[in-house]
């Protein structure tokens, strides 16, 4: 990965130059970004319900045991809003949407429909990557405002029907509401939106430089997907240290 590191902020540089072209390509984007939202949406469903109601399994004896059962709510949400969310949908993204990209800008590489559209002095980067950067850039911080949502549901499910717990309903979401503030969501929005860039870039520059016919689209898919997923958690720990200072910024 880090060898081709330099590469793949070429591509970004050259994506990002084009990025004014953005609404001529609108059509493009709007297929990708649904054709993201169909190949993800149901996944993050249930990859939400199952770590929300996990997340109360595991914190809510212990607090209900030290008399701050009331916090459970609080808990659950911040550690979606702020971590669980963007990190578990840009691996998901990564592993469904990204190895997609990977493999199918592979496979037109293998045939040299990629030389055949500069040989019609058509740019790739504005015609292929541009529409799949952008289109991924806006359903990736999309898919972790709905993973929220159904975190918090799956939380609170467990904190209400758990004996050990047996935290209500109203208690749950009155502590997400006190505890959770803008900057908490903008957090996670602003990695999700970093993350997602990632991705993007990452899978389009494998797929468009894959060589060696059909096993070389399969390596281009599993480089794609590593590479993206050692850049996310890397890149996790960097952007939290940065956005320390601003947690409360935004808040409300």
């Amino acid at each position: 990965m880090f060898r081709n590191l330099g590469e793949m902020l070429v591509l970004f540089g050259a994506t990002l130059r084009a990025s004014p072209q953005a609404w001529r390509e609108r059509r493009k984007i709007a297929e990708q970004f649904f054709d993201i939202g169909n190949a993800s949406l149901f996944m993050a469903c249930v990859l939400s319900l199952f770590i929300g109601g996990v997340l109360s399994l595991q914190s809510g004896p212990v607090l209900v045991e030290n008399g701050i059962g009331s916090a459970l709510g609080n808990l659950v949400a911040i550690a979606m809003c702020k971590e669980l969310a963007p990190v578990m949908m840009s691996i998901l993204i990564a592993g469904r949407v990204g190895s997609a990209m990977a493999a199918e800008l592979g496979s037109m590489r293998v045939y040299q429909e990629i030389d055949a559209l500069r040989t019609l002095a058509i740019n790739p980067t504005h015609f292929l990557v541009l529409p799949r950067v952008v289109a991924i850039s806006l359903a990736v911080p999309c898919l972790v405002i709905f993973s929220n949502l159904v975190g918090w549901l799956g939380g609170a499910l467990v904190a209400a029907h758990n004996d050990r717990i047996a935290v209500p309903w109203s208690t749950f979401f009155s502590s997400v509401r006190e505890g959770v503030d803008t900057g908490d969501i903008l957090n996670g929005l602003v990695k999700s939106f970093f993350f997602a860039v990632c991705i993007g870039v990452i899978c389009c520059h494998q797929g468009l430089t894959t060589k060696g016919g059909p096993r070389g689209v399969g390596r281009s898919v599993t480089k794609a997907v590593v590479n993206s997923l050692v850049l996310i958690l890397i890149l996790d720990y960097i952007l939290t240290r940065l956005l320390l200072p601003f947690d409360h910024v935004f808040s409300i």
